[in-house]
Formats: structure tokens, C-alpha cells, sequence
């Protein structure tokens, strides 16, 4: 459980955060032999995601530094960790990412799609016109080393992103912050999409966390409660929603 002034700077998310232990994201061996077991059943191949050794390659060479010094390590948190971070954390602070915008650019033939019928999920797009706002979570140096396992288990699942340390500003002062960029080589990156094509895929996409639509209204609330205006989000929801309603009629 977060400290119980984990919120102290944002006390309107307190409540609004799904707590690790409740959270399906947290990708202990028992969830991850559960996700395994759906993607046989869904026909995905046995190398649907990366193996374990790989996964812990990439975590230990990008932490080398925290661990080394046992630093706490701060998250920047841009999509689904806003809502659920699905680790241990003891402060979250607003903050914000110069030159990148969240893109729903991620395919997914799991987490909220299925083979038949994939979904996207966020990503982050360098792009030196935006700034992209969000949250940023610590993790003290004592969890560092468990949580991170199990965030690289949830975020490094196939390799689509690129982790690395940046500098990123809060209202508190500068961090230097895990942050998820786009593996733009990947072959689930779907950048070329339009926002016509990204709204229709949204709008129908449903696999083992939930809706696509759902991951996209819950990011749309974060937003609302924090303030922040992301005009391709919005836009999209607008899309998504009509959408939706030309196929009630």
C-alpha cells in the first residue's frame, strides 16, 4: 500500500488508484502462467512474448545505475499506470515530458484485443511540438528491485518499448524517471494508422483486461480529474463515441 502521504501532492487521486494488490496488471508467476494459458488457447505461439532471461537483461542494464547506488526509482507514468501502476510506490507527483506525445500506436493481441481482432494500447512518439503530461510515481530503494521485476514483466512483455532514464520536470523539482518510448521496429507498432483507423480499431478491440474503449474513457477521466488537456486524446474519444452511437442507430 502507498504511504498514507503517497498523495500528499495529489490528494484528488487518492481512492482513484487501483491498489497493487487488486491490480490484474501485476504480473506475479501465478498471473503470468494465467496469461500464458490464454494465449495457447487464443493460438498465439509459444514466443508470443519475450523469455524471462531477456526481460531481465533489459531491466538490469537500464536500472544498473539506480541499483548500483540504490537510488529510488521514479516512473513516468503516461497511460494505464496513471490509473493502475500495479507497484508499491510511497509519492506521485504531476509531470510532464517535453518533446513526446501519447500516441495509441501499440498493438495488442491480449491485454485489450484478441488475435482475430487486435487493440491498441499507448505509446510514447518523440515529437519536439508536444508535451506530454502525466504522472510520476517513486518507488523507495528498499522495493526497487521487486517492483521493477514486475513492472518489466508488464511493460517488456513482447519489447515493444524502449526504457531508458530521462530527465523529467514536476512541480517538486526535476527527476530522472523510467520512461516507455515507442520501439518504433517493433512489429506490433502500428504508427502508420490514422486517427480514423486508430478510432475504429478502439472502438471494437476487447481482450483479457477489458475493452479497448474502456482503457481509452478510463485515461480520458484521469485526465479530467488532473486537469490536463491532451487534444489528440480527446479528439479521439470524440471519435470513438460517435462512432459508437452511429452503430446504436
Amino acid at each position: 500500500m502507498p504511504r498514507p502521504n503517497a498523495f500528499l501532492h495529489l490528494p484528488e487521486l487518492q481512492g482513484r488508484l487501483t491498489p497493487a494488490h487488486d491490480s490484474g496488471l501485476r504480473l506475479t508467476d501465478e498471473a503470468l502462467a494465467e496469461w500464458d494459458a490464454q494465449a495457447r488457447s487464443q493460438g498465439l505461439p509459444a514466443h508470443w512474448r519475450l523469455p524471462d532471461s531477456e526481460v531481465e537483461r533489459s531491466r538490469r542494464e537500464v536500472l544498473a545505475t539506480i541499483t548500483a547506488h540504490s537510488l529510488d526509482l521514479w516512473v513516468f507514468a503516461y497511460g494505464s499506470l496513471m490509473w493502475n501502476p500495479g507497484f508499491h510506490f510511497d509519492e506521485v507527483r504531476r509531470a510532464c515530458l517535453p518533446g513526446y506525445g501519447r500516441r495509441f500506436a501499440l498493438g495488442t493481441t491480449i491485454g485489450r484485443g484478441t488475435p482475430d481482432c487486435p487493440g491498441l494500447v499507448l505509446t510514447l512518439e518523440p515529437d519536439a511540438s508536444q508535451i506530454c503530461e502525466g504522472l510520476a510515481f517513486r518507488i523507495p530503494a528498499p522495493l526497487v528491485d521487486a517492483e521493477s521485476r514486475l513492472l518489466w514483466r508488464r511493460e517488456m512483455i513482447t519489447g515493444a518499448y524502449c526504457p531508458q532514464l530521462l530527465a523529467l520536470p514536476t512541480p517538486q523539482g526535476d527527476v530522472q524517471a523510467l520512461v516507455l518510448v515507442a520501439n518504433t521496429t517493433h512489429p506490433l507498432y502500428r504508427g502508420d494508422l490514422s486517427m480514423q483507423a486508430t478510432a475504429a480499431t478502439i472502438a471494437t478491440a476487447c481482450g483479457r483486461v477489458g475493452s479497448n474503449r474502456d482503457y481509452l474513457e478510463q485515461l480520458v477521466r484521469q485526465c479530467e480529474v488532473l486537469g490536463i488537456r491532451d487534444g489528440y486524446v480527446h479528439e479521439l474519444a470524440a471519435l470513438v463515441r460517435a462512432m459508437a452511437c452511429s452503430d446504436a442507430l
